[in-house]
């Protein structure tokens, strides 16, 4: 990796990198904090219209990630550069933007992996780099990156012991959004849809993938909320279904921006905390 920029922050040092990546194709970038004694790793993906700098500019988490030796892994939303029609314009409402999956469609399926990505490319070259034990990642999301970490738990539960989200896109294959995105990546099969949509792949289990817990905060106020784009009552309602505990708590007067985030940060960062390094 090429370590573009480097900070003290809070005792331990906030990366900001640069690898070219087999999978993708492309250069990515990506940012990393590495608290002053590293114990776990948590992997954070971020929404639409977002970069790797997004969330560890705004969210303020390296004070308490500091406290309980968490790294923080923030990787680019999507992959850049790759100069195709309409891919500048198009991030705004779905096709463009990463949603964390490997396309099989033309003329996204040659850089846009983001699925395979992460989870054999980047994840692997850093807890190499930092030397942590696989057993202990976690994952956690904001909207587009909350159906990325809700869909990617569940795809890859070898991967990743813990997961919460904020605001997430919790069934995709039933909104605008992710009808958008999948039409335009996956093409026009349902059930290949069905593959990546969090609430379908929760419905399928035959017990509790994540005994210990997923926990989601969701504000009242989000208008994307309000448009029928998130839908987390649909993901509450699937994690019933298999008896997977879900804390899904609802707060009033908060919007789906980063103040919301930095708001109630602190506890996703203790709920990981709390299963990762037990």
């Amino acid at each position: 990796m090429e370590i573009l920029s480097s900070h003290t922050c809070f005792g331990g040092q906030q990366l900001f990198c640069r690898h070219e990546s087999a999978e993708i194709g492309l250069p990515m970038r990506y940012a990393l904090f590495v608290p002053p004694e590293a114990k776990g790793l948590l992997v954070f993906l971020a929404g639409l219209t977002c970069s790797e700098e997004t969330f560890t500019i705004k969210a303020g988490a390296q004070r308490v990630a500091a406290e309980l030796g968490l790294a923080l892994l923030m990787p680019d939303t999507s992959p850049r550069g790759a100069n195709l029609p309409g891919e500048a314009e198009s991030w705004d409402f779905g096709v463009g933007a990463g949603f964390y999956l490997d396309a099989t469609q033309q003329p996204w399926a040659r850089h846009w992996r983001m699925e395979s990505y992460l989870t054999e490319e980047l994840l692997p070259e850093v807890l190499a780099e930092l030397g942590l034990p696989a057993e202990r990642v976690g994952i956690f999301g904001h909207s587009m990156g909350g159906h990325g970490a809700l869909t990617l738990a569940l795809r890859h539960p070898q991967l990743f012991r813990s997961v919460s989200a904020f605001a997430p896109i919790a069934a995709p294959s039933q909104c605008a959004w992710g009808k958008k995105a999948f039409g335009g990546y996956l093409g026009a099969d349902t059930n290949t849809w069905a593959e990546h949509d969090a609430s379908e792949l929760m419905k399928r289990q035959t017990r509790p993938p994540f005994p210990a817990g997923i926990l989601i905060d969701q504000g009242m106020s989000d208008k994307f909320l309000l448009e029928m784009q998130l839908l987390p009552e649909v993901f509450e309602a699937a994690c019933k279904s298999v008896d997977q505990p879900v804390t899904m708590r609802w707060h009033k007067g908060y919007d789906h921006g980063y103040y919301f985030i930095a708001s109630f940060m602190e506890d996703h960062l203790r709920h990981h905390a709390a299963q990762l390094l037990r």
